[in-house]
């Protein structure tokens, strides 16, 4: 699977190489700086108020097809345009969340009906010092939750994807230092189990997005950690891959066990 979304994605570029020589050529700037509005200066509550007005609307005009991001700033700024095409995509992520965050406003979507939940959580957590076992505790009571609220819904983990390392031009490069890539692979190797036992859909992105060194391939990122166009064309074929199978899967198996969530 993770050899046909680079096949499709290499195509994609062949196509877009071809455009470029028939179309005005776009700065660098243009292309690795989005204009991103005035939504980048608002502050985490003001983000949560936000994210539950646009639930609201898609609870109570469900659309077709909908599909829900759940993460941080890497699922915030996916760019619509690279998104999958025929579903309605409802984005609840917020830029620096962690796992314990979005485990607290899952129930701002409770009353949406989506088909497929993305979530894709973990690296602020890194970031900030939290511990393996935090990060997989958290991620296992988001996924119990979102099967208890969502029975309907195909869920999918995505894996946390690598850092540029010593080549990482972000602000917080230090920091990025301090969290070994393997570390992130073991990790992500340790969600695959939690969500094989929770029965939902294990995404590895993080193969898609590593190179021979163990590091994020260079032109998927801007900075070393946040994701370049070209990332988000490949995230956004997998996307389209496998959420074009999870409408066609059955339902996952329901659980007796009850989920806490922490307040």
């Amino acid at each position: 699977m993770l050899a046909v979304v680079l096949l499709i994605w290499q195509q994609q570029r062949l196509t877009n190489s071809e455009e470029e020589t028939t179309t005005p050529t776009v700065t660098e700037t243009q292309a690795t700086e989005p204009e991103l509005g005035p939504r980048h200066q608002l502050n985490y509550q003001q983000w949560v108020e936000i994210l539950k007005k646009e639930a609201k609307v898609a609870s109570e005009k469900p659309p077709q097809n909908l599909s829900i991001l759940a993460g941080d700033s890497l699922s915030l700024w996916f760019p619509p345009e690279l998104l999958p095409e025929n579903r309605s995509w409802l984005n609840q992520a917020i830029s620096g969340e962690t796992s314990d965050g979005l485990l607290k406003r899952l129930n701002l979507f409770d009353n949406t009906e989506p088909e497929v939940i993305f979530v894709m959580i973990g690296i602020n957590d890194l970031i900030r010092g939290n511990s393996d076992e935090i990060i997989l505790e958290n991620q296992q009571q988001i996924l119990g939750y979102l099967r208890k609220v969502h029975p309907k819904a195909k869920i999918f983990i995505q894996s946390i994807l690598p850092h540029g390392g010593a080549e990482s031009t972000w602000e917080g490069k230090e920091k990025l230092l301090k969290i070994p890539n393997n570390r992130i692979q073991q990790l992500n190797q340790q969600l695959q189990t939690i969500a094989s036992n929770q029965g939902v859909k294990y995404l590895d992105l993080y193969s898609l997005f590593v190179n021979p060194e163990g590091n994020i391939r260079s032109e998927l990122t801007t900075d070393g950690l946040h994701l370049s166009p070209q990332g988000y064309m490949v995230w956004g074929t997998a996307l389209q891959i496998y959420s074009q199978q999870a409408v066609e899967l059955p339902p996952p198996p329901k659980k007796k066990d009850k989920v806490k969530v922490k307040i």
